[in-house]
């Protein structure tokens, strides 16, 4: 069975760090899906990377729009401890984390699973109550030979930090007071 890697925190880079593992593995000839949880912008680096990378590298956003807010749409959400600028999580988000987990599996099932699957924001996902976290453990427990996992996500509930291989804990320790996020860098 393959290993379960972990990237949560308030810190940026959690997803940066996983797609850092993606490029490793692609490198060495290795398949790579990643399942992208509350996320749906097609513009981000990792998602048109698919065009160039070709049969190797797989991506799935299981989101929709409007989730993050900016501006003066933006509402002050608290769920579970986590304050963000969103809008509050609904049945729909909850339909799209499941069918994100059925992928996952269908992928971990097939005759050729990915060498490297990511599932990106899944444990911000588990933590707000949008995905079930005993669905993602049972999930992480149906690893074929050979696959790692990696999950990243701001917060992590406990059980899954707990059944994680490798556990990083992001944090941020100095950021610039206004900042733009740019293209290649942030997404």
């Amino acid at each position: 069975m393959g290993h379960v890697y972990l990237y949560y925190g308030t810190g940026g880079g959690k997803t940066i760090a996983s797609l850092g593992l993606a490029l490793r593995s692609l490198g060495h000839g290795h398949r790579v899906t990643i399942i992208q949880f509350l996320k749906h912008w097609k513009k981000t680096g990792e998602y048109r990377a698919a065009k160039i990378l070709g049969p190797l590298y797989e991506i799935r956003q299981f989101g929709k729009p409007g989730w993050i807010k900016s501006g003066a749409d933006r509402d002050e959400v608290n769920v579970r401890g986590f304050k963000a600028g969103l809008r509050s999580p609904d049945e729909e988000d909850k339909a799209a984390a499941r069918r994100a987990l059925r992928y996952a599996g269908k992928v971990l099932k097939s005759d050729h699973p990915p060498d490297l699957l990511i599932l990106d924001e899944v444990c911000l996902a588990a933590h707000m109550g949008i995905a079930d976290t005993e669905d993602v453990l049972s999930l992480l427990d149906k690893l074929p030979e050979g696959t790692d996992v990696v999950l990243t996500g701001r917060y992590a509930p406990g059980k899954i930090i707990d059944r994680a291989d490798f556990v990083n804990e992001v944090r941020e320790v100095k950021a610039p007071g206004t900042f733009v996020s740019r293209e290649g860098i942030q997404y």
